[in-house]
């Protein structure tokens, strides 16, 4: 009986969208995260008559034929990269990317990461930094006598420092574009990597056609909505309840038919 494995597909895969779910949910308040939503294709289908199958000598052809499908399985997992609410902080160090763009952090194995997250703060050499302590790039490095900074929302930082009328520029920031950005693999820790599915990134000063700009001050929230990801849990639930009760209705239909003498 078909319907045993079709239904056993059919709870594999509203499973891994609970999981999904569940993801999304756990990360309501993970600075920069980019919800995922899963993504699911039918299984090959069993043609007991083809469509368009001769049906007689006269040359007369099934117009819909017979096909019966095998079950659902999990097409992909894909990254929804809609802007997140921008929430203001008022720290100095706090950066929110508002467009196109990912930060760029150079990893302890030399590798260049992308994040959304733009939670940093200055390590005790002065350099910008992620909350792991990775440097961003191009580096950053803010002078011990530095009073106050200011990144202008074209990346550009600048330092006032004690005794000096102008203010000191320590460099500029940039930013990272994909042309795939859902494509890109997330290893955690609010960082990314490119793969072949995300191309290789372009960058370009925050502003430049394409880009986006940098606020200081910000940071952007996660873009998860809770209300949709509840109602999405529980169309899940009710479609693995409606797979569960299948194989029940399936195992007693084999138990009638084993009775029947």
């Amino acid at each position: 009986m078909r319907s045993l494995s079709i239904a056993a597909t059919g709870m594999q895969a509203q499973q891994l969208n609970v999981e999904v779910i569940s993801n999304n949910i756990a990360n309501m308040n993970t600075t920069g995260f980019k919800r995922q939503r899963a993504e699911f294709q039918d299984l090959l289908y069993q043609n007991l008559e083809r469509p368009g199958a001769s049906t007689s000598s006269a040359g007369t052809t099934a117009p819909m034929g017979i096909q019966v499908g095998v079950g659902v399985k999990a097409g992909s997992v894909g990254r929804v990269t809609q802007q997140g609410a921008i929430e203001r902080t008022d720290n100095t160090t706090d950066l929110a990317i508002s467009g196109r763009g990912y930060f760029q952090v150079q990893m302890p194995d030399g590798t260049t990461a992308f994040t959304r997250a733009g939670n940093f703060a200055a390590d005790a050499e002065g350099r910008l930094v992620t909350s792991d302590g990775y440097p961003i790039e191009p580096a950053i490095t803010i002078p011990n006598e530095a009073i106050s900074i200011s990144i202008s929302r074209d990346g550009v930082v600048e330092a006032t420092v004690q005794g000096q009328a102008a203010s000191q520029q320590l460099g500029q920031i940039e930013l990272a574009a994909f042309v795939n950005p859902a494509g890109l693999e997330a290893i955690g820790d609010n960082l990314f990597l490119e793969t072949a599915a995300s191309g290789s990134p372009n960058t370009a000063t925050p502003g430049s056609a394409g880009y986006g700009t940098l606020m200081q001050g910000f940071l952007e929230t996660s873009n998860v909505n809770p209300v949709e990801e509840i109602s999405a849990l529980i169309v899940a639930q009710r479609a693995y309840e409606m797979n569960a009760k299948v194989i029940t209705a399936s195992d007693e239909m084999l138990q009638t038919a084993t009775q029947v003498r």
